[in-house]
């Protein structure tokens, strides 16, 4: 009975196994969805009444107002701030100017979405389907272009030479150990860092705030609630183009090395094998399954000892240098 069971088991441990993810996956998301309701509710109802109790004043001190006129120009200010346009001191400042237009287009390509900028007419909302249809897989493309070239320079050389150069030590604990540093590295400077820099010029903002747009912004969640430079006399109207063009930068520079360091966790042989798990099988033939092993295997030896070959090249050529060198010394 425990052998039919255990090779019923075997027979079928990719489905359990996608199974046990999908009701995994479930937990998390009822997980999330109970903790976000026990902390936010409370904050929200006591938000309500401060809100009522507000109201409620201003109307006993401004008994010339009726509430329906209150609540014609609230819904006004409401409809028009969902627009990007707020009530608040914005006579002399513009959305749709180049610098921002060009933050709305980096946003809306890379699908980080902020929604305080959105299109107001029909003719910007139309181009903004048809510049998104083809704007968005060729930044995928690009992205994806860019960011297999770094990691040729950032992952795949430098483990392939430490690996070289001290072979004691496996292969994949020398990638382990290099996406744990690249890991550091990517914290220190695309969150820890700039989110002091955000603390510092927002002044409405926290450290814990700058640090969660950081993340919120980076990871192309865009939730929209902080955007810098959109708080109202943070930061000079001299110097507020410069600032948004420089968050563009960092929001486009930043992206492309978190994916270098997301690709390069992908790429660890522990996390493959953890991945396998989780796959359909493969029920083509015996012999082709083993057709397409030994041609990946062959395709990834060629490019391994292709690899070796430039770097013990490299260092041949070094040291034939160097006894060139010496010779010439002696003489």
């Amino acid at each position: 009975m425990y052998r039919q069971c255990a090779s019923l088991v075997e027979r079928h441990r990719s489905e359990l196994s996608f199974a046990l993810l999908l009701s995994g996956y479930a937990l998390y998301l009822i997980l999330g969805a109970w903790v976000f309701s026990a902390v936010e509710l409370p904050y929200e109802q006591r938000l309500r009444e401060q809100l009522e109790t507000a109201r409620q004043k201003f109307l006993w001190d401004n008994v010339c107002v009726s509430d329906e006129r209150l609540e014609e120009l609230l819904t006004r200010a409401l409809h028009a701030n969902n627009y990007g346009v707020s009530v608040l001191g914005n006579a002399s400042e513009n959305n749709w100017d180049f610098i921002s237009s060009l933050f709305f287009t980096s946003t809306v390509l890379t699908t980080t979405g902020y929604g305080h900028t959105v299109p107001l007419s029909d003719g910007g909302k139309a181009f903004c389907v048809f510049y998104s249809l083809l704007g968005i897989p060729v930044t995928l493309l690009f992205l994806s272009a860019l960011v297999q070239r770094i990691m040729v320079l950032v992952t795949r050389r430098p483990v392939a030479y430490l690996h070289l150069r001290w072979g004691v030590v496996s292969k994949p604990k020398f990638a382990a150990v290099h996406a744990a540093c690249l890991s550091v590295v990517a914290a220190l400077l695309l969150f820890l860092l700039p989110a002091v820099v955000f603390c510092r010029l927002e002044p409405l903002w926290s450290y814990l705030e700058s640090l969660y747009f950081c993340f919120i912004s980076l990871t192309t969640i865009g939730l929209g609630d902080y955007v810098p430079g959109e708080t109202h006399n943070t930061v000079p109207n001299s110097h507020r183009t410069l600032y948004k063009l420089a968050i563009t930068l960092y929001l486009l520079l930043g992206l492309v090395c978190l994916l270098v360091v997301v690709e390069t966790c992908c790429e660890l042989p522990q996390l493959k094998s953890f991945r396998r798990r989780f796959y359909r099988e493969n029920n083509a033939p015996e012999s082709e399954t083993r057709d397409q092993e030994e041609f990946s295997s062959t395709e990834h030896d060629q490019m391994t000892d292709h690899l070796t070959d430039q770097l013990t090249f490299s260092s041949v050529s070094a040291q034939a240098a160097s006894l060139r060198q010496d010779n010439t010394t002696w003489q």
